[in-house]
């Protein structure tokens, strides 16, 4: 039979040991340099990798009321944040409102050749996929 540990019911205080107490003694690498350089507001273009990967672009209308919304998917190894700035770069380069929902990027209209100017200058490889 199991040997169950019991807690005590007299007050005594509880023995527990951290699971991460371990974690105290290693020293993690040293973080990076900022990646953005602020200016006017605008963050600048951080210093890429010349291929982050591909990304597909598709154009789609369905489940929209028939507009049409220029969709930006594949995104691998990049967070929130970043797909957020993306976002509101694609938005002001073509001058129409955009998304960022369930790890893709959404625009408003047909943008796709816009986009994909965004994402090169970003070091990605855009591909135009579906209609």
């Amino acid at each position: 039979m199991k040997d169950k540990k019991r807690l005590p019911t007299d007050g005594e205080p509880i023995k527990w040991a951290s699971p991460f107490a371990a974690l105290q003694q290693v020293e993690l690498p040293p973080t990076s340099p900022a990646r953005f350089v602020s200016g006017k507001g605008d963050p600048a273009p951080m210093a890429h990798k010349k291929n982050r990967g591909r990304v597909d672009i598709i154009r789609q209308t369905a489940h929209r009321g028939g507009k049409t919304v220029t969709v930006v998917t594949g995104f691998i190894g990049i967070g929130l944040a970043e797909k957020e700035l993306l976002a509101k770069q694609m938005q002001k380069a073509c001058g129409a409102g955009g998304t960022v929902k369930e790890g893709r990027i959404e625009i408003q209209g047909d943008q796709r050749d816009a986009v994909a100017d965004i994402l090169i200058n970003a070091g990605f490889r855009p591909v135009f996929a579906g209609g």
